[in-house]
């Protein structure tokens, strides 16, 4: 488990991973239908099996560390964090970043963000990457704040 400041990151639980991987498999296809990669009909199935793809033991998938996020003073964890490793790479990559609705605005995001950084340091990996959807502006404004470089951008003009 790593701290950051009133953040620690712990492996995540059976019963919360059940109700994060549903929560987080509807919220992927969302995201995936608002940036116009696929259409609403085909999102929950598409999103299912590629995250399913991405787990395919569940929490114990090697490779796959899947953290719940606790915060000093709260009763349940305030979010989820999720990253794979790609030793090719010498890299995490990050899937998933969750503060639950009640606890945004809090700096919690951030926190977690700097407690995977120590994760990531003692697993010896060298870099940390991830993907933001384009209209998902206050997750881009958090990654840059914490140094995060743009190394791709997909551009899309909508005409009719």
């Amino acid at each position: 488990m790593t701290t950051e400041q009133n953040v620690s990151l712990r492996p995540i639980a059976p019963a919360e991973y059940e109700a994060w991987l549903a929560h987080l498999i509807a919220d992927y296809g969302a995201e995936k239908v608002a940036a116009g990669n696929w259409t609403a009909e085909e999102a929950p199935a598409r999103a299912a099996e590629e995250t399913k793809g991405l787990l395919p033991q569940g929490a114990a998938t090697p490779g796959q560390h899947i953290f719940s996020i606790v915060a000093e003073g709260e009763l349940e964890p305030v979010g989820v964090l999720w990253f794979a490793v790609i030793e090719a790479r010498r890299q995490a990559f990050i899937y998933d970043l969750e503060i639950h609705p009640p606890y945004r605005r809090r700096g919690y995001a951030e926190r977690a963000m700097r407690a995977a950084e120590a994760e990531v340091r003692a697993l010896g990996l060298e870099t940390i990457g991830l993907h933001v959807f384009g209209h998902n502006h206050a997750a881009r404004a958090l990654y840059e704040k914490l140094g995060y470089d743009i190394t791709n951008l997909n551009l899309i003009k909508r005409v009719g």
